[in-house]
């Protein structure tokens, strides 16, 4: 593996062979004893959610039962599709796509919560992320309606784009409420999947349970350790790993403990038209899926909606643009770019930092 600096950011290359690096956050917090550990059980299980799956590891005495947690947890998350689902025509995040210009809405804890928390990912990265994005979505085929392998035209992008803007969404925070400026959609599916995993997480720890790997499509939180004192081993997604000629970065492993990561990438939902790959993540300031050759972006922080917002921010941002807001803001973010040939990736500050 060679490596060169590019300003504060190592760029890795990789040259062939088996190797694997090893991320560890400074922190970890290790128990008093691991005696105790060694008296539980590892118990798995899972289910459908969000059009993919989630499955909770939590490290619990023999007698555990799983069964009520599952169903508590179920209903958790179906209370989120009810919320912010833009594929359920009931929902409180369609009925306000839906209602009419300056109408006021009271929204549930969560809904308000996590579009409070978009709105500020949307100032953060001048409208690199944008909550309001879903009928650019939409035109694309990657929204609710149906699936199009096709470019739209210019006048349907820029239609889309004419109701579009996150400053238009008022928000009252005592009163909960939130203001349809008229046409806006929302679309949090950027968001919504990692605050998910922190509620999952929440949870499990109003149970008692402090040894937990929580999953909802890619997107995971642990925290606590294995019932043999190993953390929660997590290796990153191997971006674009059927690129035919180009070789594998190393593997890298996260130990996951007390920890959120999720990844944005172009390899789960596109389509190809005229050679180019079309990606699900838009660039709200173009209405277009993004352009340029980031294939992958995985940020690792506290909260799992932080790093949710996060790697889709920095997808939207770019290969230069990215790493620079990651470094600003202290993100630990792994960006990795294929020029057709090379599959090549940068480290932020915060990530290398890690590097055991």
């Amino acid at each position: 593996m060679s490596s060169a600096t590019a300003g504060k950011m190592d760029t890795y290359v990789h040259s062939g062979g088996g190797e694997r690096r090893v991320l560890i956050p400074h922190d970890v917090a290790l128990p008093p004893s691991f005696a105790a550990l060694r008296v539980l059980q590892m118990k798995e299980f899972g289910g459908e959610t969000m059009g993919t799956s989630w499955s909770v590891k939590i490290a619990v005495p023999a007698s555990f039962d799983v069964a009520p947690l599952a169903r508590e947890i179920e209903g958790v998350l179906a209370g989120i599709v009810d919320e912010m689902s833009p594929w359920e025509p009931n929902s409180h995040l369609s009925r306000f796509n839906a209602a009419a210009s300056g109408t006021s809405h009271r929204l549930p804890p969560g809904f308000f919560k996590v579009l409070s928390a978009a709105l500020h990912w949307a100032r953060m990265s001048n409208g690199a992320f944008d909550p309001t994005v879903g009928a650019a979505v939409g035109v694309w085929g990657f929204g609710p309606g149906a699936r199009t392998s096709e470019v739209p035209d210019q006048a349907a992008i820029e239609a889309a784009r004419a109701d579009q803007g996150w400053r238009s969404v008022t928000l009252d925070r005592p009163n909960r409420t939130a203001v349809q400026p008229g046409g806006v959609a929302l679309d949090l599916c950027g968001i919504a999947k990692g605050y998910a995993v922190d509620e999952v997480a929440k949870v499990l720890r109003t149970q008692g349970i402090g040894h937990m790997l929580v999953e909802i499509g890619g997107e995971l939180r642990g925290e606590g350790l294995k019932p043999d004192g190993a953390p929660w081993w997590i290796a990153f997604e191997r971006p674009r790993g059927a690129i035919s000629g180009a070789s594998a970065l190393p593997d890298m492993l996260l130990a996951l403990t007390g920890r959120s990561v999720a990844t944005s990438g172009d390899e789960r939902r596109y389509f190809e038209r005229g050679g180019r790959r079309y990606a699900h993540t838009i660039d709200p300031r173009s209405g277009t899926p993004v352009a340029h050759d980031l294939v992958s972006v995985t940020v690792v922080a506290e909260a799992c909606m932080t790093a949710d917002a996060a790697a889709t921010a920095l997808t939207v941002l770019g290969p230069e643009q990215g790493p620079a807001f990651a470094e600003r803001h202290g993100l630990a973010a792994r960006f990795v770019r294929y020029d057709g040939k090379t599959l090549s990736e940068q480290l932020s500050p915060a990530m290398r930092a890690m590097l055991d």
